[in-house]
């Protein structure tokens, strides 16, 4: 390779350039970072990147500069990122449809994996099944008993490709038949279900959280395959009544393929300092979220299996293309 022969010409010159390489990707960062949210302002990646940024900038002790680029679902914010340096200082927080965009858009311009560099798989977190308290069921068992009675008689919310599939996998589970209603966001969907006009739907925990104490909602479940520290009363839809389900959305950090991996551990490494700092910690399990980090290549390994997952699920109809 070019690289190789060059190293031979100049011989001992080159060990001290690649010296001072790595000592410039060790000193990460030494400048202002740019981080892109890719969804709306107040959003719950926005929450949590933003208590993640501010934690950041208390163990890097730089800026840290959060921006909002919406659109496409997502897929705008982290095309840009795509395109950035790949030196560190442009870094993007996705959610789990950044992987899933691919089978329910119809074109997206980029390989939401293999133009990436993963950094840091950061938290999962749950999604809720909310029901309306005038439906005529109170738990996931009696949910199930009342649609094989009914079938088709139920409708359920979706905001989204992971809450549609999150929606679509229980009735598979469950050998039901509900239809979907698609929905522009998890706020115009819980209002509905206060209202009554939508009797069951799919959000997250964040969109479902002020309503935790409204008696015209009740949250049946929580997807994951653990309860949320956040609600530890709610059950797992496992647990209330559907054993095999387990679904949960997560945050990342990515950014643009390329990166070099001694950068991408020391932007790691930083992460897991911030989100041990005590005065973060509890704030982010406010968030519901697990901060069960994995690093670059953990989280590479995981974004492969993701993209498997919901290719499977694209071919069996689980995931219905966005409007």
């Amino acid at each position: 390779m070019p690289f190789h022969r060059r190293g031979l010409l100049l011989g001992g010159l080159a060990l001290p350039f690649i010296s001072r390489a790595s000592r410039a990707q060790a000193n990460w960062p030494a400048r202002t970072v740019h981080v892109t949210v890719p969804y709306s302002p107040g959003g719950g990646t926005d929450v949590f990147a933003r208590l993640l940024a501010e934690g950041l900038r208390s163990v890097v002790g730089q800026s840290l500069v959060v921006e909002n680029r919406v659109g496409g679902n997502g897929v705008i914010g982290s095309q840009q990122v795509s395109r950035a340096d790949a030196d560190g200082y442009s870094l993007a927080v996705v959610t789990n449809t950044h992987t899933m965009n691919k089978y329910a858009m119809q074109a997206v311009p980029f390989d939401p994996v293999t133009d990436f560099t993963p950094i840091s798989l950061l938290s999962s977190f749950p999604m809720v099944i909310a029901a309306s308290a005038s439906a005529p069921y109170k738990d996931v068992a009696g949910l199930i008993a009342y649609a094989k009675a009914h079938p088709g008689e139920i409708s359920f919310g979706s905001s989204e490709a992971s809450t549609s599939y999150g929606g679509n996998e229980f009735a598979r589970l469950a050998g039901i038949k509900i239809e979907e209603v698609a929905y522009r966001g998890g706020a115009p969907l819980m209002n509905d279900i206060v209202a009554g006009n939508l009797p069951l739907g799919w959000t997250s925990i964040l969109s479902a959280g002020p309503y935790f104490r409204n008696d015209r909602v009740r949250i049946l479940a929580v997807t994951s395959a653990s309860r949320s520290p956040l609600q530890p009363e709610i059950p797992t839809a496992a647990e209330a009544g559907l054993p095999g389900y387990g679904f949960a959305g997560w945050y990342g950090m990515l950014g643009p393929v390329g990166m070099k991996p001694d950068t991408a551990e020391a932007i790691h490494a930083a992460n897991l300092k911030a989100v041990a700092l005590p005065q973060y910690r509890q704030r982010f399990t406010e968030l519901g979220a697990d901060l069960k980090m994995l690093g670059p290549q953990d989280f590479a390994a995981y974004l492969r299996q993701e993209d498997s997952r919901w290719a499977e699920a694209s071919k069996a109809g689980l995931i219905k293309p966005l409007q």
